[in-house]
């Protein structure tokens, strides 16, 4: 009785709590998955996500033939282009050649009156024309510095790196038309620079009225790097017929006398230099040879590539 009550109030019986077993968590089949797959114990604030390496590895190919078939089409306007420049050379060259034709043909046409209208003169730069009048030596200008014209002796030099090539001056003298009562300028011809001042060449200075022929020239613009004209020490590098015109009192009318106007002692005439270059061939076959060349190193590039590549 004693021993039954000291066991019923001495020793304490376990709670519900204690005897009822703990409620499990609605995480631990996915931590014990966890455990089961990866074998490591999971830390505490980390949560598991998937990978995504495998879509990664599936897009790099994709990426790359995007990029591949970007530099195909845009090496393809190297050839494309050369090709292009190629055949604007071909018309380039058709226009040059007719162009030297109708140059020709008005060099060794018939000379004609130099007409009275000065706007004509526009449409016949190159045409020999005839004049009938007298020169006014005072008031010569120099186009300086200046070489001789001399076709016989340019063409044994074709292909000389250097040359003995005597420097002088072209002397243009006012010429007074007596059937058309204007006065224009005549290109006389060469001189070498010791002949330069009139007093050398006294017997050369024509007096009285003579028959000429000439070529019409017409007035020019100052190309890059040549020195302005320096009226004041008359030496004139272009024609600027307007400013030679104001200086002497005559018409902006040009012409180059021909080689038969030549008098001892005086400028040789013929000073027309009537050249154009054509080097368009060189040019065709550059371009074209440029676009034959990338054209088959983009062939075997993108259109017959090797296993491999």
């Amino acid at each position: 009785m004693g021993l039954s009550g000291g066991l019923a109030g001495g020793v304490p019986r376990p709670g519900r709590d204690e005897l009822s077993p703990p409620l499990a968590s609605p995480q631990a089949p996915a931590r014990a998955v966890r455990r089961s797959v990866l074998g490591v114990p999971p830390r505490a604030g980390l949560a598991w996500t998937p990978s995504r390496c495998g879509s990664s590895a599936s897009e790099a190919p994709a990426t790359k033939g995007d990029d591949d078939s970007f530099l195909q089409w845009l090496l393809l306007l190297i050839p494309v282009t050369a090709f292009g420049l190629g055949t604007w050379q071909v018309q380039r060259r058709k226009w040059k050649l007719k162009l030297i034709a109708e140059l020709e043909s008005r060099v060794m046409a018939e000379p004609v009156p130099l007409p009275a209208d000065p706007m004509e003169l526009k449409n016949l730069e190159y045409r020999p024309v005839m004049v009938r009048g007298h020169f006014d030596h005072s008031k010569e200008l120099y186009m300086m510095p200046r070489t001789m014209v001399d076709p016989a002796r340019e063409a044994q030099g074709a292909g000389r790196l250097s040359s003995s090539v005597q420097s002088g001056a072209y002397v243009v003298t006012p010429f007074h038309c007596t059937d058309l009562g204007v006065t224009i300028l005549v290109n006389r011809g060469f001189v070498p620079r010791k002949k330069v001042n009139p007093d050398t060449r006294q017997k050369g200075q024509i007096e009285g009225e003579v028959d000429l022929v000439g070529m019409v020239r017409l007035t020019e613009t100052r190309k890059p790097f040549v020195p302005e004209n320096n009226a004041e020490r008359n030496h004139w590098h272009y024609r600027d017929l307007e400013a030679m015109a104001k200086l002497t009192g005559a018409d902006p009318i040009f012409i180059d006398a021909d080689f038969r106007s030549t008098v001892p002692g005086g400028p040789i005439g013929g000073q027309t230099r009537v050249t154009l270059r054509n080097e368009h061939l060189q040019y065709i076959v550059t371009w074209y040879g440029l676009c034959a060349a990338t054209s088959y190193l983009w062939f075997k590039k993108f259109l017959h590539r090797t296993p491999g590549t």
